[in-house]
C-alpha cells in the first residue's frame, strides 16, 4: 500500500545561505572553551544513572548555554561537541533549534528546547515542554512556545517561500516504557513569533468529494519496533510507515507496529 495525500503546494528552498558576520578570533576561542563545560553537562544530563544529577546537570547547562549564546555572532559556532543535544537548521540556516530529552523514569521523558535565530545579537525562544497538559487533540491544536509539545528533532524539512514558508519538524517521543511516538510538527514565524501547528496536512477521501486535515502528525507504536517517518529528499516526499494494531506480547495491551508498507504525503 502506498497512499498519496496532499501537503499543500510544495517548493524546496534549498541552498539559499544566510549572510552572516563570521565571529571574531576572541569569541571563537571563548566558545571553544565553554563548550568543553557543555558536553560535560549534556552527557549528564542524558547518561547519568541518578536522576538527581541528571536536572542538576540540566540547571547548570541552561545558563551556561544562554551565557555562551549571548556571545556576538555566536550563531556562527557550531557546538560540534554537543553530541546529546540535536542542533537541526532549515536548509536557509536562517534559524537553528536545539533540543534534548531527559529521562525521568520508565514512562517518562522531559524536553527542553530553543530555536535561535541567525543575527549578531541573541535572539532565542526557549520552548517549554508542556506536553503533559495537552488535552486537546494533539494533532488539531495549535500550541505556543510556552505549550509546547517536546521531542527531539532529528530534521527539519521547508515548505513554501517567503512569508507562505513553514518548516516540518520531524521529533521522536520516548512517550512511554511500552510506547514511542514520532511527530511531525509544523512550525511557522507569525509577525517574527514562532507558533506550531498549522493545517496543512490535508487528505482526500477515496471519491475525491471532501477532505480531512491536520496540524501535525502523531505516530504511536511499540517499543519493540522500528518506525521510518521522515523526508525523502530523492522522492520530494514525507514518508512513514504504515501501521497496523496487534495485541500486545507483554500485557501492554494493543500496540503499533509497521506491517511493510508505506505512507506519504506530497
Amino acid at each position: 500500500m502506498f497512499s498519496w495525500c496532499l501537503l499543500g503546494a510544495l517548493f524546496i528552498n534549498g541552498n539559499i545561505q544566510a549572510q552572516s558576520t563570521p565571529l571574531m578570533p576572541e569569541a571563537l576561542e571563548k566558545l571553544e572553551a565553554v563548550e568543553d563545560t557543555l558536553g560535560m553537562l549534556a552527557y549528564a544530563m542524558v547518561n547519568d544513572s541518578i536522576e538527581e544529577n541528571r536536572f542538576g546537570a540540566v540547571r547548570a547547562f541552561i545558563p551556561t548555554l544562554v551565557q555562551a549564546l549571548k556571545t556576538p555572532n555566536s550563531f556562527q559556532f557550531p557546538f560540534e561537541q554537543l553530541q546529546m543535544v540535536s542542533i537541526q537548521y532549515p536548509a536557509d540556516s536562517t534559524f537553528r533549534v536545539f533540543t534534548w530529552q531527559v529521562y525521568v523514569d520508565k514512562d517518562n521523558y522531559r524536553y527542553y528546547g530553543a530555536i535561535q535565530m541567525d543575527r549578531e545579537e541573541l535572539q532565542l525562544t526557549p520552548l517549554r515542554d508542556r506536553s503533559f497538559e495537552v488535552t486537546e487533540d494533539l494533532e488539531q491544536v495549535v500550541l505556543s512556545p510556552d505549550q509546547w509539545y517536546g521531542s527531539l528533532y532529528y530534521n527539519i524539512q521547508t515548505v513554501g517561500t517567503g512569508e507562505q514558508a513553514y518548516h516540518l519538524l520531524f521529533g521522536f517521543d520516548g512517550y512511554e516504557f511500552f510506547r514511542k511516538r514520532k511527530i511531525v510538527d509544523v512550525l511557522r514565524f507569525v509577525d517574527g513569533e514562532p507558533t506550531f501547528g498549522a493545517p496543512v496536512f490535508i487528505k482526500a477521501s477515496p471519491d475525491g468529494m471532501s477532505s480531512s486535515s491536520k496540524n501535525r502528525l502523531v505516530f504511536e507504536y511499540s517499543a519493540t519496533a522500528s518506525m521510518r517517518c521522515n523526508y525523502d529528499l530523492a522522492l520530494d516526499l514525507l514518508i512513514f510507515d504504515h501501521l497496523t494494531t496487534i495485541g500486545g506480547q507483554y500485557d501492554e495491551g494493543p500496540v503499533n507496529i509497521p506491517d511493510g508498507t508505506y505512507e506519504a504525503y506530497q
